[in-house]
Formats: structure tokens, C-alpha cells, sequence
């Protein structure tokens, strides 16, 4: 079966991926896309190449001066830095609310709404909902739940039973009166359509054939979405896509893997997102009566939520409230702030300052400055609102150990004596740290040395004593 443009399609047969390895070569510039000659063009590559007869490999062949001539269209968003154009993953355990999320980003487009509560997705477009694990009546019942009082959309059209095999040509045969709107699809869930391994092929050539078919189907139409939701694998990583279950042929084929990551019986989560063509990111969502929010304004306070989330992990009650704030003062803080925002002393907020700084949990700005960790560097101005500047990293420390929480770094009183003492030094001014003569030209002592309980002064070698 060929599609809208004359090409060769991809048929998922009832166990398996058919196809006739060829990929037809790219048309002359000078033929536009979707016209006669373009669709006459492919049905002479496609005769040559089923006559046995070689085509022009280097017929699609074009140079950097006509690359720098082009003017292309901005990347395209289903959610706006969230989901954009071309073929995604959510990835997420079952039963984590992936289902609710899909079909909230479904209604929203669909009606020109809002997903997660404050991203407006713009106009009205065409969205096709694969429920494949529900019926008529729960969808409606969700639909009902998420909507309150509105309508569901007439824009929104679902199927919950495709026939065996036929994925792929399912959703081509919708693309064809509908690729033109920037369309939302949704596949929920590949697992219920996945076909089994060829003969003699192994998983990972499997996944990225998988993953290939579903790229290459949507990027015949320039601005659909394809949201597939997937399973993750109960192992875990500290690379959120190792979640993506199966092998890396899956994750390496599409152009965005999104994350929804939410422990059991919790309301807050988070999603994390990256991507060929978007800002890697990770942000802060709540969980409230079946429907996904952002836990923020915008997508640049749900980011700045998930870093909190990220340094208060695992803390004690005392360590969270200071870390929160200074996760809260991105330019730093000093011990007298921490003390007064919340009611300890000084020489209490100096050593839990430390501990957090100890555990990799916050920076050290300059002396007795804290602030919160470096934000992950992004590179789409349109999804963020103003940049922190960040604070720079003491990069003396060449530690190669993992990070901590606050209250597991062992309780040792000298240690913390000797860390307010040094503070209380560094706090100081510079004219209070200048040796005189009334001093007897005594430096203050290190923190190895407080620690250690040598307060002793040693003059330079060649000195007299």
C-alpha cells in the first residue's frame, strides 16, 4: 500500500514487518514535495528499482550552498517543550498515570486548551487516541473526569481496536486526511503491537526496526506528533533513558524520550525529557484527581521545582528546610540569612551549610556563600524564562565519590566546632583577618588544623622561632 506521496510504505503484517528494502532516493530540488511530478518521480525510482535496473544513487545529492540558501520552518510542538513534532516514547512504570497523561495532551490539542495546567498548545487540531487497553466507557468516564463540565472534543478521534497487524497502515490511512493539521497520535501502548523477531534477527535489530517504521511514517508528514506510550524496565540507572524497556534500538530510533517517573502511592512526580531536537530537561509535576499539573507557573518554575526536589531527596526535616532555602536564593546565602529565615543560630545553620556542601547537595559560591547546584544547560530560549546565573563550583575538590545525603554524612562535634570556627574566619573581614601585632602575627587556623586540635603557628622554614 503506497502512500499520499507516491512512496513506498512499510506494512506491519500480522506477526511482522514487511518491507522490500528500499529506501527511495531523494527527489531533485527542483521537484516540490507532494505535487504530480514528485508522485511520478517516486513510481520511476520504484519501477527501476523493481525491474532490477540500478537507479542514480547520487540522484538526491545536494551541496552546502543550497543548504544555505534554505529557509526551514521552526520546530513544531504537540505540547510546547514538551512533546514536539516527529516520533516520541513516554516511558513510565504501569499504572503511574502515562494513560491520564496521553489523554489529557489529547483533549487539550484537541480543543485548543491547556496541558498540565498552564502550557497553552494553541488552535484547535485533529488528534487520534489508540486507547488500546481501554473501552468505550471508561474512556468516556476519564474524558468526563479531566473535562468537568466541557464537551469532549469532536476533534478528538480514538479507536480502542485496531485490526491484528495493521498498526502502521492504521495510522497512515488517518494521517492521510489529517497530516496536513499538525495532528496529535497517540499509541497506547506499543506493547499490545509489538511483533516478535524475525528469524535470525536479534531484539535490538528488532526494536530499531520497530522504532524506524513509526519515525519514518511520521516524518512524511512535517509538524505531526507521534506519542507512543512504552513500558520501562524495573531496573534502575542513573540515565533516566535506560528506563526505556527493551533495548537501546528503540530509544536510539526515536527522535524524543520522555520520562514519567512517580513513586507509588505519591502525588508528586516528574517528568524528564530529551531529545534530538529539544532541551534535555526535568520537571516537577503533581499528580491531582486524575489529572497531571506542572508544579510551577511554567515549565522554568517546574524545572526549578524538580531541583529542589533533587537537593531535599532523602534529607531530614532540618536539612530540607535549609536547603530549600537556598535552593529558593539562586544568587546565595550566608549562615546569618539561613539563621534568621529559620529561627536556628548561626553556628547551627554554619554546619548544616557545610553538610549540604559536603553532599554535593548545594554550591559554594565564594567564602561563606551558598547557593543552589548548576542548572543543566539548556538550548531553547522558548521554553525558559530567565537563566539563573549560576554559581561557580570550588573546583579544588577532585572527590570521585558518590553523593550523599546531608544527614548521612557521619556526626563528628570536633569536626563541626572546627567548621564554625573557620567560618566564623572567613566571615570576617579582611581587616580582621590581617595578622598585627597585637596578635603576634597568628594566622587563623585551618579547618584540618581545628580538626585536628593543631592550633599551633609554625613560622616559614629559615625563620627564627
Amino acid at each position: 500500500m503506497g502512500d499520499v506521496n507516491g512512496r513506498n510504505s512499510v506494512a506491519w503484517g500480522s506477526t511482522e514487518l514487511v518491507a522490500d528494502n528500499w529506501t527511495p532516493p531523494t527527489p531533485p530540488h527542483e521537484i516540490a514535495d507532494d505535487s504530480d511530478a514528485s508522485r511520478a518521480w517516486y513510481a520511476e525510482q520504484k519501477a527501476l528499482h523493481l525491474n532490477d535496473e540500478q537507479p542514480d544513487l547520487l540522484v538526491g545529492m545536494r551541496n552546502g550552498a543550497w543548504l544555505d540558501q534554505q529557509t526551514f520552518p521552526p520546530l513544531r510542538y504537540a505540547v510546547p517543550g514538551v512533546v514536539p513534532e516527529g516520533f516520541s516514547l513516554l516511558v513510565g512504570p504501569p499504572k503511574a498515570g502515562k494513560s491520564w497523561l496521553v489523554l489529557a495532551f489529547g483533549l487539550a490539542i484537541a480543543s485548543g486548551g491547556r496541558a498540565l495546567g498552564s502550557i497553552d498548545v494553541g488552535p484547535p487540531r485533529p488528534v487520534l487516541y489508540l486507547a488500546l487497553e481501554d473501552g468505550d466507557r471508561r474512556l468516556q468516564e476519564r474524558c468526563r473526569q479531566l473535562l468537568e463540565r466541557d464537551p469532549i472534543p469532536e476533534r478528538l478521534h480514538y479507536m480502542t481496536r485496531i485490526m491484528p497487524g495493521k498498526v502502521l497502515q492504521t495510522l497512515e490511512a488517518w494521517l492521510a486526511h489529517h497530516g496536513h493539521d499538525s495532528p496529535l497520535l497517540v499509541l497506547d501502548t506499543l506493547g499490545r503491537t509489538m511483533p516478535p523477531a524475525l528469524q535470525g534477527e536479534t531484539t535490538y535489530s528488532r526494536d530499531y526496526r520497530i522504532g524506524a517504521a513509526l519515525k519514518r511514517l511520521v516524518d512524511d508528514h512535517p509538524g505531526a506528533s507521534l506519542l507512543v506510550n512504552h513500558h520501562d524496565r524495573k531496573a534502575s540507572s542513573d540515565d533516566f533513558v535506560d528506563a526505556v524497556s527493551g533495548t537501546n534500538g528503540l530509544a536510539g530510533s526515536a527522535d524524543t524520550i520522555i520520562v514519567l517517573a512517580r513513586p507509588r502511592n505519591q502525588r508528586d512526580g516528574q517528568l524528564k525529557i530529551t531529545g534530538r531536537d529539544v532541551p534535555e530537561g526535568e520537571y516537577a509535576v503533581s499528580f491531582n484527581d486524575a489529572a497531571w499539573q506542572l508544579d510551577g507557573r511554567d515549565l522554568a518554575e517546574a524545572a526549578q521545582r524538580a531541583r529542589e526536589q533533587k537537593v531535599t531527596a532523602g534529607l531530614g526535616d532540618r536539612s530540607a528546610d535549609v536547603a530549600a532555602y537556598v535552593m529558593s536564593n539562586p544568587k546565595g546565602v550566608r549562615a546569618a540569612e539561613v539563621a534568621l529565615a529559620l529561627g536556628i543560630d548561626q553556628a547551627t545553620a554554619r554546619v548544616y551549610l557545610a553538610r549540604l556542601y559536603d553532599a554535593d547537595r548545594i554550591e559554594r559560591a565564594g567564602r561563606g556563600l551558598y547557593g543552589p547546584p548548576i542548572p543543566p544547560v539548556t538550548s531553547v530560549t522558548s521554553v525558559t524564562s530567565e537563566d539563573v546565573e549560576p554559581l561557580e563550583r570550588n573546583t579544588n575538590n577532585t572527590r570521585n565519590t558518590p553523593s550523599r545525603g546531608a544527614d548521612e554524612i557521619p556526626e563528628d562535634p570536633a569536626l563541626d566546632e572546627a567548621r564554625r570556627r573557620h567560618e566564623d574566619a572567613e566571615d570576617a573581614s579582611p581587616q580582621e583577618l590581617a595578622p598585627t601585632a597585637s596578635s603576634g602575627g597568628e594566622l587563623a587556623p585551618s579547618i584540618e588544623q581545628l580538626a585536628l586540635g593543631d592550633t599551633a603557628t609554625h613560622p616559614p622554614e629559615g625563620d627564627p622561632a
